[in-house]
């Protein structure tokens, strides 16, 4: 089969190469599928250059989340049937044209919905899940802020908290995806380069929980912006990952600062959570509530392309590899 392989450098048309790879097989507990879209992500860059290696056991090809056709299975698979249509979560793999999956990360690819699309949810709205809602514990009626709103996090952030009932902050790059936000229903955008996220939020009567890309210079503007008892879930650090925390104010504010990761995670765990996101978020996936878009398509001899698109951070939803 054809996969998508690390090469030397760091960039991403030295780093990337299409290759003949054997194809894998599935195991016990295991499904192969087809991929008809595999989803591009930040982790994946990270990567690609040499810093986020895969869990022991793990591919080594890239790729979190893919939709596709279930075409083989291991024993003890009794969910799954030939041609079953899925989308899942995987430790690595996913820049391929097949891949193989743990049975119990998958979910089935709902009556009308695409693969590209289906490909989009995975990695997402289980960091998502985990991260605000189990985590942070978002309820309906709190006021939540969201970093990142063009991202793939940020869009299906702001489509989980709507559908869950929460008001949504979100901030934006710019005046246009601050509107592109607005429209895929943040109650109230920030444009970072004309709005001071700490006094929006502050004029709404603070956040009670912070989903955070940044850190960095974020980390005090997020502990300023939480109202007493907030919290705040940092799942990455792009603008940098240390930082000073006053402790004066964590608890004279009452606050609770957590994080995870999600690739190296036990899959027992990954298990739970897919049962949890197929009770809770699939039925708003069902509904049309939670669509994240997809921003751009591209072939899967393309993923150096795919990368730099990422890269820039030009974009609003996900992208994906089209096999």
């Amino acid at each position: 089969m054809r996969a998508i392989a690390v090469r030397e450098g760091k960039g991403p048309a030295e780093a990337l190469h299409v290759v003949t790879v054997t194809m894998p097989r599935p195991g016990p507990g295991q499904i192969l599928i087809r991929v008809r879209a595999a989803g591009v992500n930040r982790p994946d860059i990270a990567q690609r250059e040499g810093n986020y290696p895969p869990p022991p056991g793990a591919s080594e090809i890239i790729g979190l989340e893919v939709a596709g056709d279930v075409v083989d299975m291991g024993p003890d698979t009794p969910r799954w049937t030939i041609g079953d249509k899925v989308t899942a979560l995987l430790p690595g793999g996913g820049y391929a044209e097949y891949a193989v999956v743990d049975a119990r990360h998958a979910l089935p690819i709902p009556d009308g919905m695409g693969y590209s699309e289906a490909a989009a949810l995975p990695e997402t709205l289980f960091t998502v899940w985990a991260n605000l809602f189990e985590r942070g514990r978002l309820q309906a009626g709190e006021t939540v802020a969201i970093h990142g709103a063009n991202s793939g996090i940020g869009t299906t952030a702001i489509l989980m908290a709507k559908a869950a009932g929460a008001r949504v902050v979100a901030t934006a790059r710019n005046a246009e995806k601050a509107a592109w936000a607005r429209q895929l229903g943040a109650d109230r955008p920030v444009d970072n380069s004309a709005e001071d996220f700490v006094a929006v939020v502050t004029e709404l009567g603070g956040a009670d929980v912070i989903l955070d890309i940044g850190g960095g210079s974020w980390f005090d503007r997020n502990i300023a912006a939480l109202k007493p008892d907030g919290r705040l879930a940092q799942i990455a650090f792009l603008d940098g990952a240390e930082v000073t925390l006053n402790l004066g104010l964590l608890l004279f504010k009452r606050l609770t600062i957590t994080g995870s990761t999600l690739r190296a995670r036990p899959a027992e765990e990954k298990a739970r959570i897919t049962r949890e996101i197929e009770t809770h978020v699939w039925p708003w996936v069902k509904d049309g509530k939670v669509r994240p878009p997809v921003d751009r398509e591209f072939a899967l001899s393309e993923a150096a392309a795919a990368h730099r698109h990422l890269e820039t951070g030009s974009q609003f939803g996900k992208v994906t590899l089209i096999p």
